[in-house]
């Protein structure tokens, strides 16, 4: 394949230190679909390099979350420094979110890459854009090409999205399956295979390597955002790590919330009432697809963790480490049999919104943790920070660079953090009673996935759309092993203590993340009417702030407030 032969022909070349660029360069690593505890629970086993390259070299925000939990709301966010209220990428559907809705409201126009390439640096957007990028777009509406580039963006490697209308009319592909996929390189398209040397976290990985040896070499500070499509489903591996974790006795964390039971006193019943009526506990075959997608995804990491290994080996080598900051996180979490539901996010419970983030860069310590809250909107300011540039005023978020230094006192920092959600129209019923009655029907993200689960060996499926048709039996035979519930609309607060959630159906919940930090029991009927009130009042100010009113809100001093 010509594009991968380019690559490793460059990556043969001699390597060659080079002068520290003029201003700190910038490494963003950002997953997919990535929950916490995936690699918390043995981040030695499951991510080495991650673990002795970022977490034991740098700083960890235990209190990072997404204001959105689903991929393109939460990326559009990052790319912004915006919550989704303000951005109007709502969801990934193209009436009310997705790469359509960040295009039509001219978001590109001004981002992090933008305002970082005005001021002298060189960016990169490597890997996953936003959904349904650039399908979504349709003719009539812009007529962009399909070798669209968005503005900002020195150098551009970005997959075609998903199998559908151009996708599947030009056999684009589909980049989740890491084989088979179409593209962008700087406005060229090309075609990889299904060859090994075609995965595409490796080819990624290659172009991100190239690109910060020739940043150095010219002697330009540099934006990498590197964005592998690891470890959103199918939970592709490369063939390297296929004989990894196939011991069943490698199951999903066993948290205290995970296949939660019910009693008298609280747990399940306390839950709102579309989830107490379409949830039962998970069963044996349930479970046993829950580990399965875990152990998938534990192989998927693999190539990630790789992947940082390499990259901080190409900064050392070319002379920049000491002079880069390398930020890594996920744009969503992920539940894996909690709360009765076998995978999936977009919920406010603490496995989709709260996530990693490890910070390694000069000046940062080694080893520590900051219990500051921050949030995925804090990207755009703390980059800008870095690089010694005046974000817009739109921006909501705040740096976080004065934490890892160490300047910043606890009062002067937000208390509390809003998440949002929106229901796809497509997925709404008009019978409140039943808005969430489709828990059988699978994201069609996750189409996807294998025919048969209980194949193991059977990695690497690419399911076209028009092979749909074909599948509606196998289909049927992995809905009776998911479990899953589509959440209303809703909006919510984390505080330090308290997380409050408000449907538009009228069910609320809240939890006290101090004393119920797996979230069993929702208080929303029994606690403090005027700590209900207080938190109400202040999400009802969150969910409409815009800029500097959203940090104003943010750092009121409330019940929660601990020096």
């Amino acid at each position: 394949m010509i594009g991968v032969l380019v690559v490793n022909v460059l990556l043969s070349a001699p390597q060659k230190a080079f002068a520290q660029t003029s201003k700190p360069n910038i490494v963003f690593v950002l997953v997919d679909d990535m929950d916490a505890d995936t690699i918390n629970i043995a981040p030695e086993k499951y991510a080495p390099h991650i673990k002795s390259l970022l977490i034991d070299k740098g700083v960890t925000f235990p209190n990072f979350f997404v204001d959105v939990s689903l991929c393109c709301p939460s990326r559009t966010s990052i790319l912004r420094g915006q919550y989704a209220h303000n951005t109007g990428v709502l969801n990934n559907s193209r009436d009310e979110g997705g790469f359509q809705q960040a295009h039509k409201n001219k978001l590109e126009q001004e981002t992090i890459a933008t305002s970082l390439k005005a001021n002298g640096y060189r960016t990169a957007l490597i890997g996953k854009y936003l959904n349904g990028y650039p399908d979504t777009v349709r003719d009539d509406d812009d007529k962009i090409p399909d070798t669209y580039v968005p503005p900002g963006w020195t150098e551009w490697y970005s997959p075609m999205e998903k199998g559908k209308n151009k996708n599947k009319a030009k056999g684009y592909g589909n980049p989740y399956t890491q084989y088979g996929y179409t593209l962008n390189q700087k406005g060229r398209l090309v075609k990889y295979g299904n060859n090994p040397e075609d995965y595409g976290t490796d080819v990624y990985t290659g172009f991100a390597r190239n690109f910060i040896k020739n940043s150095a070499r010219d002697n330009k500070p540099f934006f990498l955002y590197f964005a592998p499509f690891n470890i959103h489903s199918p939970y592709t591996s490369a063939d390297r790590y296929k004989p990894l974790f196939r011991d069943p006795k490698i199951k999903a964390p066993r948290l205290d919330n995970f296949n939660e039971a019910g009693t008298d006193a609280g747990g399940f019943k306390t839950k709102p009432q579309f989830m107490r009526k379409h949830l039962k506990r998970l069963n044996k075959r349930q479970i046993d697809f829950v580990d399965k997608s875990y152990r998938k995804r534990l192989r998927s990491l693999q190539s990630v963790d790789d992947a940082v290994n390499k990259l901080v080996d190409t900064l050392k080598e070319s002379g920049q480490l000491d002079n880069t900051y390398i930020v890594f996180t996920s744009d969503n979490g992920y539940k894996q049999g909690i709360h009765r539901i076998s995978l999936g996010k977009e919920s406010a419970y603490e496995e989709d919104i709260r996530l990693n983030l490890f910070v390694r860069g000069p000046g940062i310590p080694a080893g520590k943790k900051l219990p500051q809250i921050v949030g995925n909107i804090d990207f755009f300011p703390t980059f800008a920070d870095i690089a010694g540039v005046q974000p817009p005023r739109f921006v909501d978020g705040r740096s976080f660079l004065p934490l890892l230094k160490g300047t910043t006192e606890p009062r002067k920092w937000r208390s509390a953090f809003l998440i949002e959600h929106t229901l796809s129209k497509k997925n709404a019923l008009e019978a409140e009673d039943d808005l969430d009655n489709d828990l059988l029907q699978l994201e069609e993200e996750e189409r996807s996935q294998l025919a048969d689960e209980d194949d193991l060996d059977n990695d690497v499926v690419q399911l076209e759309d028009e092979e749909q048709s074909q599948l509606a039996d196998e289909e049927q035979s992995r809905r009776k092993k998911k479990q899953q519930v589509k959440f209303p609309t809703y909006q919510a607060i984390r505080t330090r203590n308290y997380t409050y959630v408000e449907y538009e159906t009228g069910a609320k919940e809240l939890y006290d993340m101090k004393k119920d930090p797996y979230q069993l029991d929702n208080l929303a009927s029994k606690a403090d009417r005027a700590l209900l009130q207080r938190l109400a009042n202040r999400l009802s100010k969150l969910r409409t702030c815009k800029a500097d009113s959203c940090q104003a809100i943010e750092e009121e001093e409330d019940e929660s407030f601990t020096a």
